[in-house]
């Protein structure tokens, strides 16, 4: 098994990761809690390092730096896009498949705390048992799904996944007594996540300490938590394979590897973490409906996201999803303020209209993709190697 594996970098992506071998030779020495809690895969190196860093910290103090409840919203919508993402990276990335049923583990996560909480029973045993039960469907449905389906061609398997996908929705909308249909269920959460909770009497530097900011906290800790068990997964062994299956699965196979068995893990893995993605996302909003969880239009967020941050880099999930949901949330604000400033030039205050805000996005997803193909956290990763190092950031 050595010698096949032997090809495989050490990077996080199965390329260059912008930490060269030695560098990671050499932090084993000397290992520090950092590299022990991001599995010695930091980002890259010092810029790299430093844009995550700023976007760790500006998440951590985001109830400080940007009052209100919509802010706080966007944040937690963020952190778990980012967790999302980073679970597809996973497939697409580092395992190669490409699947279209990602968000139907997410919505069947999301459904899974929602009956249990719209049927009645509030407090904490229903959302874990909802959890529970959104992870357990799941993973019965990815074990199916592939062990079934991922011996056939990718494109075959993509096909599948797409219409057992559009099964999925199909299925929320009609059966009302369960879902709510297209109208959805609407819930109450535990006490302590209600908008009327309030741990302090009075606002600390300006923040009420509330339901909903106790909400944002949970969410934050636990995707954080989830994020660092993916990086474990993707630099263990089991993601060596998995990666050595992206770039060939057949020499893979000839080792002695099962593919499809390794290949289902991935997709289970997937799957469970996308659920558990979903069950927060429940939390959030209050809110469960097709729209919002099973629509095809969120798988093609999270392929933007993926695509803009970087493939197999896992770091790339929250420079997508940060620079996405930002741009759903506040762009037509943004155009708002440049198409009143342009009202003396008609053509340009129609070109900005807020309405135009997908036309503008487009054209943002155009010019990363242009100069940033590889992602942006592959382009910098590039962009921070030594020269003559004769690495390059893997694509995906």
């Amino acid at each position: 098994m050595a010698p096949g594996l032997r090809d495989i970098p050490e990077g996080t992506n199965g390329a260059a990761s912008g930490v060269s071998t030695s560098d990671r030779d050499g932090s084993r020495h000397g290992k520090s809690w950092v590299g022990w809690l991001v599995s010695d895969d930091p980002p890259g190196r010092l810029l790299l390092n430093v844009i995550m860093l700023v976007v760790l910290a500006a998440f951590v103090f985001a109830p400080f730096l940007f009052p209100g409840t919509k802010a706080l919203g966007v944040a937690s919508r963020i952190c778990i896009f980012v967790i999302l993402v980073a679970s597809y990276d996973l497939m697409l990335g580092y395992t190669g498949i490409v699947s279209f049923a990602h968000t139907m583990f997410f919505g069947i996560g999301a459904y899974g705390v929602a009956i249990l909480l719209a049927k009645g029973w509030v407090g904490w045993g229903a959302v874990i048992v909802g959890a529970a039960a959104g992870v357990a469907v799941s993973l019965i449905v990815a074990v199916a799904i592939g062990l079934l389906s991922l011996r056939v061609r990718a494109i075959f398997f993509s096909m599948i996944t797409l219409a057992v996908a559009s099964f999925a929705l199909i299925l929320a909308e009609q059966w009302r007594d369960l879902t709510g249909g297209e109208d959805g269920l609407t819930f109450s959460v535990p006490e302590l996540l209600r908008p009327g909770f309030h741990l302090l009497e009075e606002p600390l530097l300006g923040v009420k300490f509330n339901g909903t900011l106790l909400t944002y906290y949970l969410v934050l800790a636990l995707c954080a938590l989830l994020f660092l068990v993916l990086l474990r997964i993707v630099n263990s062994p089991f993601g060596r394979v998995l990666q050595a299956i992206r770039e060939n699965e057949f020499r893979v196979e000839a080792m002695g590897f099962q593919v499809v068995a390794y290949r289902t893990m991935a997709f289970v893995i997937a799957a469970v973490v996308a659920s558990l993605a979903g069950g927060l996302m429940a939390l959030v909003l209050h809110y469960v409906g097709p729209d919002a969880t099973l629509s095809f239009s969120l798988m093609v967020d999270v392929l933007l996201m993926i695509v803009i941050g970087g493939m197999g880099t896992l770091y790339g999930a929250v420079l997508g999803a940060l620079l996405v949901v930002i741009a759903e949330y506040y762009l037509q604000n943004l155009l708002g303020a440049a198409s009143a400033a342009l009202s003396g030039v008609p053509l340009l205050a129609a070109l900005f209209h807020p309405d135009r805000w997908l036309l503008w996005l487009g054209v943002l997803f155009v010019l990363i993709v242009t100069f940033f193909p590889q992602g942006i956290v592959g382009r910098l990763r590039q962009v921070s190697l030594p020269r003559g190092s004769g690495k390059d950031a893997h694509s995906g």
